[in-house]
């Protein structure tokens, strides 16, 4: 991978795990996820109108890839009430990318180098390394983030086929994110209400605007750096977020971290170096 991909994807990576570390400060992270969501595509909005309309072939690839983040919010919300966080975000985010590199040979022909391959794998044990301080995980929990990390990797491939097929990544990521929110909202008031739903957006829009431009710029970066590398190289290199958050819950949240945290810190930084280098 050329040194500004991975700079910038790393950059990315920052982002994610800046919007996430916001989602667990709320109050409801079922909201906030869906106030995340409105804020990219109220980010995006903007920008519509310089960029070129996505070519006709990536318009079923955008469809696809709302229903499926619509899913992952949901899945989100569900995983972070059945169980730890530490347990339930690295198994999400890391095996992930597995599924990914497992299959990327055959759904889009792509042949890892031995050093790319090495990297990912590295980053991805760093990452379910995390999942062994969690000593509180229940059998759902488990379920739940397994089940969304098959999302996140089918989202991943549906959306990195769908940017390139756009002729602008940019562009893909933007139009992308206009119909998630929607969903997301339409679903929360036909369960929680309108009054419920206003209140909590009155009080809480600055969040997601906030977070909603770090999650679409992430997003964005990681798209754009498909068009340029292996989308299961991109995908692992984007998962040391975990790193990003144990920073910024020691230096800002001021929260304990285990050996376990540093030991995985330690393997992910290691895995980006693999990367880097082969």
């Amino acid at each position: 991978m050329p040194p500004d991909v991975i700079l910038l994807v790393l950059f990315g990576a920052l982002l994610h795990a800046t919007w996430n570390a916001m989602i667990k400060a709320g109050t409801d992270k079922s909201l906030d996820a869906s106030l995340i969501s409105a804020g990219g595509a109220v980010a995006a909005l903007p920008f519509l109108a310089l960029l070129p309309l996505p070519q006709p072939a990536a318009w079923p690839f955008i469809g696809a890839s709302a229903v499926l983040q619509f899913i992952y919010f949901q899945l989100v919300a569900g995983a972070y009430r059945a169980g730890d966080i530490g347990l339930v975000y690295p198994l999400m985010r890391g095996c992930a990318p597995l599924l990914i590199a497992a299959t990327s040979g055959f759904i889009l022909d792509e042949t890892l180098s031995t050093g790319a391959l090495i990297g990912t794998m590295t980053i991805c044990a760093g990452i379910l390394t995390l999942a062994l301080e969690a000593r509180k995980g229940n059998g759902h929990a488990i379920v739940l983030a397994l089940a969304n990390a098959f999302v996140i990797a089918t989202y991943t491939y549906v959306d990195g086929i769908g940017a390139r097929a756009s002729g602008n990544a940019i562009s893909y990521t933007l139009w992308m994110s206009l119909l998630p929110p929607v969903l997301l909202f339409s679903w929360a008031i036909s369960r929680r209400g309108l009054y419920t739903v206003a209140v909590h957006v009155r009080f809480n829009w600055w969040r997601g605007l906030i977070g909603g431009t770090g999650s679409i710029a992430s997003y964005g970066l990681a798209l754009w750096a498909m068009t340029k590398a292996p989308v299961a190289t991109v995908a692992a290199l984007r998962e040391t977020s975990i790193l990003f958050a144990l920073i910024i819950s020691v230096l800002v949240l001021k929260e304990k971290a285990s050996p376990w945290r540093y030991l995985a810190g330690a393997i992910i930084a290691a895995g980006g170096l693999i990367l880097k280098l082969g």
